[in-house]
């Protein structure tokens, strides 16, 4: 690890700027799914206990710059204080007077959360005049929020430049290193599995670890694009048109065939709770139908794929797994992958909630929290969340 942590700086009396990803799914008022905020556990524990005052910053959603009620961080700050087992004060805002008032009342060992960041556009824009207003409340800043690592934000990247640089919390660390080791030193055989319905955020990573990895397994809406590029019929399975010549170069690049697709299906009329699928053993597909799910012999391919392997990584669900009908190609993947002596690595928030859905989250070596940033991380991208985290001397 090459940047400072949060083990790297004195804490105790200064008022820490914590950087967190408390991105929670809400229902009924409450925390749906505190997953995020058990993973932030470690970094805020250790700034409390030694002796930091303690302030915490997150976005919840997508506000766009405005206040919405009902994106309001107040139900984490409770389920935060019900974790740690004390009081995390919650503020109305995450600037002003009274924010400022609320922060300086602070003393050893004691948080506040802050209100979500994006109800501000300054947040998302990086606006000095925001940014100064949030280095107003702390002197040191702690980044832990990987999940926005790939965004110029005021939070992090912003507070950063003001405040002479941030250090990396425990989650970041450990994202940092199990990314790392992913992109630059794989034990081999190094198989990935690809899946899910953003394709777009996917096609650089496959140009990108062509060259390293040793396998790429294909499903989900990633193989509709992949099997349409290598003209392949794929019946009105939904495809991303302008992405089949960025998926043609990728297999024109595969002089050793490692890009692995489907060679059967599950497939129906159309996509319900309803929906019965159908076994298609052919590759190509009638036009009436939509693949949702990978076949059995598909699975068995993939498995004997992965039973090898020393190194996994896994971005997206094979099929539609919220549905049963379509759910076991990523069922039966995610338990080889579980099972595997390989270390393994997943990420993105579909994939985490298979892993979830199937109880699998304990057989994991690494869940990544950030899905979009794993990706750009894996694609070699420069992350601005983590370039702004001050280097070892």
């Amino acid at each position: 690890m090459k940047k400072k942590t949060v083990k790297d700086v004195a804490l105790k009396g200064k008022r820490v700027l914590l950087r967190a990803d408390l991105n929670v799914p809400l229902s009924d008022g409450g925390v749906e799914d505190d997953t995020r905020i058990r993973e932030s556990l470690p970094t805020i524990k250790y700034i409390l206990d030694e002796g930091g005052r303690l302030i915490i910053m997150s976005h919840l959603g997508r506000p766009k710059g405005e206040v919405k009620p009902e994106l309001s961080l107040a139900p984490v700050a409770e389920r935060l204080g019900e974790l740690l087992g004390q009081e995390v004060v919650m503020a109305p805002d995450c600037v002003g007077a009274e924010v400022k008032a609320l922060v300086d009342q602070l003393t050893d060992g004691q948080a506040i959360l802050l209100e979500n960041t994006r109800f501000h556009a300054g947040e998302s824009k990086n606006d000095p005049a925001f940014v100064a207003q949030l280095a107003e409340l702390g002197d040191i800043l702690v980044n832990d929020a990987f999940g926005t690592a790939h965004r110029a934000h005021a939070s992090n990247v912003g507070l950063a430049e003001v405040l002479g640089g941030s250090v990396a919390g425990f989650l970041m660390e450990k994202e940092i290193e199990y990314l790392t080791r992913a992109t630059e030193s794989p034990k081999h055989p190094y198989v990935i599995v690809l899946g899910g319905a953003k394709v777009s955020t996917k096609i650089g990573v496959v140009d990108n670890l062509l060259k390293l990895a040793d396998n790429i397994l294909m499903g989900g809406l990633m193989a509709n694009v992949y099997l349409s590029a290598a003209g392949h019929k794929v019946g009105k399975s939904k495809i991303e048109p302008d992405l089949l010549e960025s998926a043609r170069r990728g297999l024109s690049q595969d002089l050793d065939g490692k890009i692995k697709l489907p060679v059967d299906h599950i497939a129906a009329e159309e996509l319900s709770a309803d929906a019965k699928g159908e076994y298609f053993p052919q590759l190509d597909l009638p036009e009436e139908v939509m693949a949702l799910d990978i076949g059995p012999r598909t699975v068995e391919s993939y498995k004997s794929i992965l039973a090898d392997a020393q190194t996994i990584f896994w971005n997206g669900p094979l099929g539609v797994f919220e549905y049963e009908s379509f759910s076991g190609g990523t069922r039966a993947i995610a338990t080889a992958i579980a099972e595997s002596s390989a270390t393994t690595i997943a990420g993105g928030g579909e994939t985490v909630a298979a892993i979830n859905k199937f109880g699998l989250a304990r057989n994991f070596d690494h869940i990544s929290t950030g899905g979009g940033a794993s990706l750009e991380f894996l694609e070699g991208k420069e992350l601005p969340g983590i370039t702004s985290i001050s280097e070892k001397e």
